[in-house]
């Protein structure tokens, strides 16, 4: 529970039956996460048994693909605030602080694992996954005018109820690139947001994407396509933006939620008066 809205995970998992384990209970430690919501995406054999006791919540989703699992996980949570995460050992469950405060400011924070200094040993970020990333979001961030981008592949991301309830009749895409659509969509309604650096770790066990130079080489390309295809009009751009919506921003329910200036004059005022009772009691005695 983050400020009184119900936080939850979701794993999409196919070949991370050594891992998820361990990760979902590494989310469960911080105390911040109220549910995690495993996607068995047809995982290896053995997955389920893994999930099993966790207290994690296992949903199926047959037809395949990374965008495909985490659409059935978008539609199976309520939660107020929603994590796509990995159950691979490449993030970090303690980067959900970082997440979650950001998220008192803009309904969407992405992750970036383009940082230097939180790149682990053994992560898989080298010279052309990490120039490759960072030169799709720059080019994204040119050309929609959009706010610091550095990594358009960063899978661990945090995204209110309201901007997803925008945002879903729109997400389409079943595969890989399904992440680069959701940050998209995002810009195209509007949406504010930041971008913050995740730790980046080893992955235990190989990735089916990124594992392979010419699969990873096939996916940016894809996302070249799709950042094109939005910003020069081959995907329809009709939207209703985020101010639009009238949806009230984090910040400002907070303000709504603080004391009013009117308020706290009158409460110093009453503080001042019994002191000064106070004072006077005492010098009387």
């Amino acid at each position: 529970m983050w400020h009184g809205k119900k936080v939850a995970v979701i794993f999409p998992t196919y070949n991370e039956k050594d891992s998820i384990r361990r990760a979902i209970l590494a989310y469960y430690a911080t105390g911040l996460v109220d549910e995690v919501i495993v996607v068995n995406n047809n995982a290896a054999p053995g997955t389920s048994e893994e999930v099993a006791g966790t207290g994690a919540r296992e949903i199926f989703e047959t037809k395949q693909g990374y965008g495909n699992a985490l659409l059935c996980g978008i539609d199976n949570s309520d939660a107020g605030l929603v994590i796509f995460s990995e159950p691979d050992g490449t993030f970090s469950g303690h980067d959900v602080i970082k997440l979650l405060a950001y998220s008192d400011d803009v309904p969407v924070v992405f992750g970036t694992r383009t940082t230097r200094e939180f790149i682990w040993q053994g992560a898989n970020m080298g010279k052309f996954l990490c120039w490759g990333n960072w030169a799709v979001a720059k080019m994204t961030e040119l050309l929609f005018n959009t706010t610091l981008l550095t990594d358009m592949g960063c899978t661990q991301r945090l995204l209110s109820r309201e901007a997803l309830q925008l945002i879903r009749p729109h997400l389409s895409i079943g595969g890989s690139h399904f992440g680069p659509q959701v940050l998209l969509e995002v810009v195209q309604h509007g949406i504010p947001f930041v971008e913050i650096p995740m730790n980046y770790c080893a992955r235990v066990g190989e990735s089916s994407v990124t594992g392979s130079f010419w699969k990873a080489w096939k996916l940016g390309w894809r996302m070249i396509f799709l950042v094109l295809s939005y910003r020069f009009g081959l995907i329809a751009r009709e939207r209703l933006r985020w101010q639009e919506a009238a949806i009230t921003p984090p910040r400002a329910r907070q303000e709504e939620a603080q004391p009013s200036t009117e308020s706290l004059a009158a409460l110093a005022r009453e503080v001042r008066e019994r002191a000064d009772s106070k004072s006077g009691t005492l010098l009387q005695r």
